[in-house]
């Protein structure tokens, strides 16, 4: 059983009664381990069909699982425990408080979570170790660049140790050496921390660190890729 099953998902959106469908007959199934990528152009259903695999909206067709059980049996109160602990987001504008330290923004998480406020410090600690970033630790993020202020989102979005990580144009916004380092912190996060990685993206460098390419067009899957095997990035990258 796949850790996320999807089956003729569908998403509608209404407006004066007009309807305009954004998702229309997706399946496809994502194993614990997998590192996908989800691709396609401007208004192909791929933001759509993130904010439906993070529980962020609601399909109002088809079928979706997540460690299988369906997405409509999930209580308010369990869909805020998957969002905490079960899955972590990184979003091309970082979302990070701009007057507060990078330890800070990393805990931010940990407010809402079952672990006890004497452990935080530490996880924090180890997860900002985890993208190699241990020596800004006490900076503000308004004082780093655009490639280390996404490994801050991305230590965030490790703090609760998720078994999911969605990751939406994470390189979007940083120079193409930048996007490159954070690709392969991602894959590290994948091969050797054993983290579920779905990526969206529209660019085919960062497609390609995936193990599963799904396009997307006008709302279907318009191909399925198998990338050939990877291989780990240098072992001294991520410690």
């Amino acid at each position: 059983m796949g850790l996320i099953e999807v089956k003729n998902l569908q998403k509608t959106y209404y407006n004066d009664d007009v309807a305009t469908p954004a998702l229309d007959g997706v399946s496809f199934s994502i194993d614990k381990g997998n590192f996908v990528a989800i691709m396609g152009p401007s208004g192909s259903g791929k933001s759509t069909l993130l904010h439906i695999l993070g529980f962020l909206d609601k399909p109002t067709g088809g079928e979706y699982k997540f460690n299988g059980k369906n997405s409509n049996d999930y209580s308010e109160e369990e869909i805020a425990v998957v969002r905490n602990e079960k899955i972590g987001f990184v979003f091309q504008s970082f979302n990070l408080l701009p007057k507060t330290t990078v330890l800070d923004n990393v805990m931010l998480p940990l407010l809402y979570s079952k672990f006890p406020g004497k452990t935080w410090k530490q996880k924090a600690i180890s997860a900002i170790d985890a993208v190699g970033l241990s020596h800004r630790i006490n900076h503000l993020s308004s004082q780093l660049s655009g490639g280390e202020k996404q490994r801050v989102a991305i230590a965030r979005a490790l703090i609760n140790n998720p078994q999911v990580i969605f990751a939406d144009e994470p390189t979007g916004n940083l120079d193409s050496k930048s996007g490159k380092a954070i690709m392969e912190i991602l894959q590290e996060l994948n091969i050797r921390g054993g983290h579920t990685i779905i990526l969206i993206t529209h660019e085919t460098y960062t497609a390609e660190h995936a193990e599963k390419i799904i396009q997307l067009l006008d709302g279907k899957i318009s191909k399925i890729i198998d990338v050939p095997k990877r291989h780990s990035a240098k072992d001294n990258f991520v410690k």
